[in-house]
């Protein structure tokens, strides 16, 4: 099966089908959330905190980015590949984003970028979009933005979060994730915009879904946040393997001649 492409991700709004998405950190991850069908794959820059151990996204390099996204690339064969684009985004200035940005589709064969913005950050957008580079918009809770904010918070401004929608579709974007967003604004939201809405932590109204990977397969190292549904328990799972693991070594019960070359 060939890779989807951005004009058949976001047909499949105008087709009434809900599209799936999940991060992804590796080839091996990637490999496996492809095979399960997944519609599009984003190398967040949550890396920082899921992989890195980090409070906060803030730490992630441009080149961090790039090694990871390489990699679930390479492990992608249908999915739609995006990329973040790490702090401090596209506030280095036209010029500086579209290098970013460049280096990212050139050096990973991702197909796409995701940036932070709002109502004032538009021009981001077309200067991208102008220079052949694809834009899914982040709009609702910034997480680059935490210490501005104060925390990880519920957007509730209602009138500046539909300006700043309907910013992001007149300067180009192909999608917009929702983050943190009541419910009711999100499905209103959907409806009015012709590009496709993705949302995490913002109801079922939106055109599609994202959640961070190791929150879906139950891998947490923290309480799982309210808009996370875990499928799977795999992180006690795998404390438990790990445990029969070091028993049968410290016991000799591993390993036996089966698992010895004579």
């Amino acid at each position: 099966m060939s890779r989807m492409t951005i004009p058949e991700f976001t047909a499949m709004k105008s087709a009434g089908e809900k599209i799936t998405m999940l991060t992804a950190y590796d080839y091996t991850m990637a490999k496996l959330l492809d095979a399960a069908g997944v519609d599009g794959l984003l190398i967040g820059d949550s890396l920082g905190m899921v992989v890195q151990g980090h409070e906060n996204t803030l730490p992630v390099t441009l080149d961090e980015m790039i090694y990871h996204a390489e990699m679930v690339a390479r492990g992608a064969s249908s999915a739609i590949v995006v990329v973040d684009l790490p702090f401090p985004g596209h506030f280095l200035g036209n010029e500086k984003t579209i290098e970013n940005a460049a280096r990212i589709l050139k050096e990973t064969n991702a197909q796409a970028v995701k940036i932070e913005v709002g109502a004032t950050d538009e021009t981001a957008i077309a200067a991208l979009t102008g220079a052949g580079i694809p834009v899914m918009a982040h709009c609702g809770l910034h997480p680059q933005s935490v210490h501005h904010l104060g925390g990880y918070k519920v957007h509730r401004d209602e009138g500046q979060l539909f300006l700043d929608v309907q910013a992001v579709e007149a300067a180009g974007a192909f999608s917009v994730v929702l983050e943190c967003v009541p419910s009711k604004t999100a499905t209103e939201i959907s409806r009015q915009i012709a590009i496709p809405t993705i949302g995490i932590g913002a109801g079922g109204g939106c055109d599609g879904q994202i959640l961070v990977v190791n929150d879906l397969l139950g891998i947490p190292d923290s309480r799982s946040p309210k808009h996370v549904k875990a499928y799977a328990a795999l992180g006690e799972q795998i404390v438990s393997a790990v445990k029969d693991y070091c028993a049968d070594v410290r016991s000799s019960r591993f390993p036996t001649e089966e698992q010895a070359f004579n």
